[in-house]
């Protein structure tokens, strides 16, 4: 039941059974309001190559010999809308969607090949993290012990995260101030010390108050 291709008929040319069913017959795609419907109406007719298309689904089928497969279907996507961050988008067509990487965090810069991040050198032995110091590493040198406070009245936003580099001699303790709560190393403490020299730690907001210090740090 292969369709015979396509063919211009002449004036007076006649249309034989065979010309009706290669050209015409075999060749079309079928209309049925659904794949029940499309079995019931074929029957064991159905052939390899035959295209039938599906009312309740509004789509293409063709049948492959073993089972009908989709040609395509519309599906129900209507718009892609810009969200936070990002410009662009559209209702129709390819649309394309940009990020504004200005608006992704604070402290993050970008050239042609990599994002980096700001470098902040601290020679002091005390200091306050906030907001200021979000998306930045500071790193601390001094060769006497540094304390850093997390603080109630300096909160990151909520998944703000600041890197710290213990590259002195000195030990590196950051510690909570007030209601904020600082947790890390397995334990729901007060205060946490980096490691050893040369070592870092990360401090996460998870919420209003709420800390965690990632890395290589133990509680005190």
């Amino acid at each position: 039941m292969a369709g015979l291709g396509y063919k211009t008929f002449t004036a007076g040319e006649v249309l034989t059974a065979a010309n009706l069913q290669g050209y015409s017959v075999d060749q079309s795609i079928m209309v049925f309001d659904d794949s029940t419907a499309r079995t019931t109406a074929l029957g064991t007719l159905v052939a390899e190559g035959m295209v039938a298309y599906l009312k309740d689904t509004d789509a293409i089928e063709f049948y492959d010999g073993t089972s009908w497969a989709s040609i395509s279907n519309p599906g129900d996507i209507t718009a892609v809308t810009a969200g936070t961050a990002l410009t662009g988008g559209g209702t129709a067509g390819d649309v394309t969607l940009d990020v504004d990487l200005a608006a992704v965090g604070s402290g993050i810069t970008v050239d042609n090949t990599q994002i980096t991040t700001t470098l902040v050198t601290d020679a002091t032995t005390s200091r306050t993290i906030g907001t200021a110091d979000e998306g930045k590493l500071i790193q601390f040198t001094s060769a006497s012990d540094v304390t850093i406070t997390v603080g109630d009245s300096t909160d990151f936003s909520t998944g703000g995260r600041v890197d710290i580099l213990q590259d002195g001699a000195g030990t590196v303790t950051v510690q909570s101030s007030g209601t904020t709560v600082v947790y890390g190393g397995g334990t729901a403490g007060t205060a946490y010390t980096i490691g050893a020299q040369y070592s870092a730690a990360s401090v996460v907001c998870v919420g209003t108050d709420a800390y965690r210090i990632i890395g290589n740090v133990t509680g005190v």
